[in-house]
Formats: C-alpha cells, sequence, structure tokens
C-alpha cells in the first residue's frame, strides 16, 4: 500500500492556548483558535457566525432543546431585536416555557439526582436540573384560553398563531412578543407535540379554531427563494433542523452558511447528529458553503459563540 507524504499536511501546527487575567470573550476565542478538539471547533464557529452576520445574509435560526427553561431565552430575543434572527423555527415545547416566562413565573435550578417521586407529591416538574412547579400550568391554561378566543373562525396558519401569542405578550424579553414586533416570523412546524397544542386541542371542543398546518409552507419556501447568502444556525436538530433545510431544497439556493450546536453524533442515522456534510448530499447546504459543527452542550457554546461575535460586530 502507498502512503500519502504527509509534508504538505503539516502547515498548521497546534497553537497552545494561553489564558490572561481580564482577557476578553473575544480574546478567549482568539486564543483557543489554534487548538483542536472542540475548542478549535467552537473558534470556527465564531469565525463563520460573524461573516455570516457582518455580511447581512438571511439568518435562519433553528432551536431544538430546551434552551428557555435552561436560560438561553434572552439571548434569543436580544438576537431578534438586533436584527442577528430573520427566521426562527423553533419547538412547541421551547414556546410552552417562553410563555411561562412571559406570564413572570419562573424556571428553578434543581438537581439532576433526586426522588422523582418527591417531587411529583410536591407538584413539581423536572427536566433535568431544572423545576418548574406543576401549578404554573393552571395560569398557562387561563392565559391559552383566553388568546385564543380573540381568535375568530378564519383559517390561520401556525406563524400566525404564534403572532397572535406574541402580540398578548407584554414581556419586553418575551421571544414571542419582540418576534411580532419586529415583524420576525416564529415557525413551530410540530406544535400539536406541545402544551401549547393542547390547549389549542381542548379549546377546539368547544369553540371554532380552525390552524392550517401546511399553510407557513409556502411563507418560508418564498423567504427561502429571496434569502440573501442564506445562513442556519441550528441549536440541536430535530423537527427545526428538518423543516430549515427542506424549505431551501426546491429554491434555487443552497445554505451558504451553516453551524449546528449538537451533543448528537451521526452513527445512528439521527438528523439531529447528522453532518452538515451530509446535508451537501442533499443539496441543502453548497459545496463551498462555510460551515462547522461543535460537538457539545448548547447552554455552553451558544453564549460564548453569541458573545464573541458580537464583540468582534462591534468593533467594525
Amino acid at each position: 500500500m502507498q502512503h500519502d507524504s504527509c509534508g504538505d499536511k503539516l502547515q498548521n501546527p497546534i497553537n497552545q492556548a494561553k489564558i490572561t487575567e481580564n482577557m476578553s470573550v473575544d480574546s478567549f476565542i482568539e486564543s483557543i483558535s489554534g487548538c483542536a478538539f472542540g475548542a478549535g471547533k467552537l473558534a470556527d464557529a465564531v469565525d463563520i457566525y460573524t461573516e455570516m452576520l457582518a455580511g447581512g445574509s438571511t439568518s435562519f435560526f433553528g432551536l431544538a432543546g430546551a434552551m428557555v427553561p435552561a436560560g438561553m431565552r434572552a439571548i434569543v430575543t436580544d438576537l431578534i431585536k438586533d436584527g442577528y434572527i430573520d427566521v426562527l423555527v423553533t419547538t412547541g415545547a421551547n414556546m410552552v416555557h417562553e410563555i411561562v416566562e412571559s406570564m413572570g413565573l419562573h424556571h428553578y435550578k434543581g438537581c439532576s439526582e433526586c426522588d422523582d417521586i418527591e417531587l411529583k407529591h410536591d407538584e413539581i416538574n423536572r427536566i433535568y436540573d431544572v423545576y418548574l412547579p406543576e401549578p404554573y400550568f393552571v395560569d398557562f391554561e387561563e392565559k391559552m384560553q383566553a388568546v385564543l378566543s380573540d381568535i375568530g373562525s378564519d383559517t390561520i396558519s401556525i406563524r400566525e398563531l404564534l403572532t397572535h401569542l406574541g402580540q398578548n405578550i407584554e414581556d419586553k424579553d418575551s421571544i414571542l412578543k419582540v418576534a411580532a414586533d419586529m415583524n420576525v416570523p416564529v415557525y413551530c412546524p410540530a406544535i400539536q407535540d406541545s402544551m401549547v397544542g393542547l390547549q389549542a386541542w381542548l379549546y377546539k371542543q368547544k369553540n371554532p379554531l380552525n390552524v392550517d398546518a401546511f399553510a407557513d409552507m409556502r411563507e418560508i419556501i418564498d423567504i427561502c427563494y429571496e434569502a440573501k447568502n442564506p445562513g442556519a444556525v441550528l441549536i440541536g436538530g430535530g423537527v427545526p433542523k428538518n423543516y430549515i433545510f427542506q424549505s431551501m431544497l426546491i429554491t434555487h439556493q443552497e445554505f451558504e452558511y451553516a453551524i449546528q450546536l449538537t451533543m448528537d453524533t451521526p452513527e445512528t442515522g439521527g438528523l439531529s447528529g447528522a453532518t452538515l456534510d451530509e446535508a451537501r448530499s442533499w443539496g441543502k447546504v453548497s459545496e463551498t458553503a462555510r460551515s462547522v459543527t461543535v460537538h457539545s452542550d448548547a447552554t455552553i457554546t451558544l453564549p460564548i459563540m453569541v458573545a464573541a461575535a458580537r464583540s468582534r460586530l462591534a468593533k467594525l
């Protein structure tokens, strides 16, 4: 067997990270940019994200996982406020917790190793190490039933439903409110798979409520068709990731930037772990796109990536 020469491959020596007192997050990223493994990937993500935002790319943001209850809500809200998210695709569960927070109710830091039977008896729901009191869902139900009563009998899309919810929220830190105020569409193709969907179903038992699950597709595909150098930031994967990617499939475009923050790996064939290179085979991500997958907890990588990119953008 003939072995390839390694001579021309030894161009980028590993740089040892140097951490100093009072260094900025941007300086920290610069320090680890010459490292390998996850550190180098995270630095690549910051480079790609900064270029994507600085260039005015149409920015798609996929939000899966329990990001809102974990404390990532304000990051997403502020990105919308500052024009860094043009399209948000998320899960129903994240919007449930978003609405709960918008009502002035809080998630609490708990313990991942605890007596769940005891928590059940104490009326506390657990999401890993986050606690959410069960009685909050009484308030949530009252809020949802009141908001749904204002919709009427006309057929609406899921996006229009979420815009309506945002228009009935007063919390200035609300993802849905800010998105509605900024005219940023929020898509949630699997909204039935959440307490929002359950409340809508309960309301529909005695009242008219007509939501067309397919109506959003023309809207988001039109956005994809007109997108400028489209870029996708994917937190986790699942339905939001697929919905963003599939919407680009029937246009003349492909994503020119793609960043995925996930802990899933590709060996099982699941979408959440599928590589962005695999997406090139489908024509979802372009052959020349700048892309990176960072395998780490997104509650770590998302804040760091956003903070560093914001620091760089402020210097431009």
